[in-house]
């Protein structure tokens, strides 16, 4: 396994709620990541790691690679790949995500 796929295992098992993303949590650098962290801002996380793919293309390309998906953002909560802003939003009018996120321990 390459460190990339290394650090992204680590990264999405060793914490509640990860969010692989353009940008940060404060400046998302595109409207797909803006809609993921205002989607898990309203379910009321506060346990989130984001990971700026624009940072690292290895990273970038790395993640679709894992989790056999094209697009960023990607969201993972216990260690489980959810899917990218469309999901999260089917998932959040249906009441799923903040199930999965509470069931996670991602919010207070």
């Amino acid at each position: 396994m390459s460190d990339v796929q290394t650090f992204i295992r680590e990264t999405v098992t060793n914490n509640p709620v990860v969010l692989f993303m353009k940008g940060t949590a404060q400046g998302p650098q595109c409207g797909f990541s803006a809609r993921a962290i205002q989607i898990l801002k309203s379910c009321g996380v506060t346990k989130l790691v984001t990971v700026n793919v624009l940072e690292d293309e290895e990273v970038r390309s790395g993640i679709k690679t894992y989790s056999q998906w094209p697009t960023i953002p990607q969201l993972y909560v216990a260690g489980e790949f959810i899917g990218g802003s469309d999901i999260m939003t089917e998932m959040d009018q249906s009441g799923e995500l903040k199930q999965a996120l509470v069931a996670a321990g991602a919010t207070e």
